[in-house]
């Protein structure tokens, strides 16, 4: 890695932090270069745009989420195990990051203003339900779950489980939360288990 790509790499990694409490519309040129101690001319060398920054803060947010929670997941063993350690991930990765998941802000934020990070929220979500739906069909595979199971619906439920669970922790700070998620996942994955007979 140059030099230019690990200052660019430590920018964004404050930035991502920053993101996190203060949006992707708090993290502005000025306000990232009083953080790191760069000139404001420095840093707009590397973005060039507001638009630049926070397309570039979520594609970094996007790798080290790929990183710390969906490849780690997609070396369990396959399955249930599988969907598991995702869940485990995410929420690990959701509750790291003082203000919560950066792409469920992002996507509030800008699900109705067209532009590029408008776009790159769209892409990064259809990935991130791709990924879902792979877990999910490891586990029809290794007859875990049922073979007649609605994949779509089944992630759907998936999804909202973990976004009850951001809104519960971030928001609420409901205490008996890691129970009730526990209990959540549990009860979706008995009602799609396959019956040995």
């Amino acid at each position: 890695m140059t030099k230019g790509n690990e200052t660019k790499t430590a920018i964004l990694d404050m930035a991502l932090d920053m993101t996190s409490e203060l949006g992707l519309e708090g993290v502005t040129i000025g306000i990232l270069a009083k953080a790191t101690k760069m000139s404001k001319s420095g840093l707009f060398a590397h973005f060039q745009s507001k638009e630049n920054l926070q397309v570039e803060i979520l594609r970094h947010a996007a790798t080290v989420f790929g990183h710390n929670a969906v490849a780690p997941a997609l070396r369990e063993e396959a399955g249930i195990p599988r969907i598991r350690a995702l869940v485990k991930n995410w929420i690990d990765w959701t509750s790291k990051l003082s203000g919560g998941c950066i792409f469920i802000a992002a996507s509030i934020q800008f699900n109705d203003r067209e532009g590029r990070v408008h776009s790159f929220m769209l892409r990064q979500q259809e990935a991130w339900i791709r990924t879902l739906k792979k877990v999910v069909r490891s586990a029809i595979k290794t007859k875990e779950l049922r073979e007649d199971i609605d994949c779509n619906q089944f992630v759907f439920e998936l999804y909202s489980l973990l976004l009850g669970f951001h809104l519960y922790h971030h928001l609420l700070h409901s205490e008996d939360l890691e129970t009730r998620q526990t209990v959540a996942l549990d009860q979706l994955l008995d009602r799609h288990r396959t019956i040995h007979t």
